[in-house]
């Protein structure tokens, strides 16, 4: 078991093969919703607040760049759900957001929708 996070308090915890980095090869379906559609790149901690005190100091350079391959609908949809912060502190990881209640009933919708 991989523990991310210099403090172990990152909340980023997991195998290593459950996260992406952008430059790994992306996979054919989406990792919320398993359309087979165009991806985009998620991070995991928005880039947003990579420069802030608290993740540079709790999160290396790696797991700021970590993230997950999802379809445009689903990567929009998180991002109307929720701000940077929210995401950076509660929502780091795919588990987090897959048991997310809002993000649950958004990927259901997605799944109804067309490609």
């Amino acid at each position: 078991m991989f523990c991310m996070g210099r403090a172990g308090d990152s909340g980023l915890t997991g195998s290593l093969s459950n996260y992406l980095l952008m430059s790994d090869t992306r996979p054919t379906h989406c990792n919320l919703c398993q359309r087979q559609i165009e991806l985009t790149f998620h991070h995991l901690v928005p880039r947003k607040v990579h420069r802030r005190t608290f993740f540079r100091k709790h999160f290396s350079r790696q797991e700021l760049s970590t993230g997950i391959y999802i379809c445009r609908k689903c990567h929009s949809g998180i991002h109307k759900l929720f701000n940077e912060m929210q995401l950076a502190k509660d929502l780091n990881t795919l588990d987090k957001l897959r048991e997310n209640p809002d993000i649950s009933r958004h990927v259901a919708w997605v799944t109804r929708q067309k490609s």
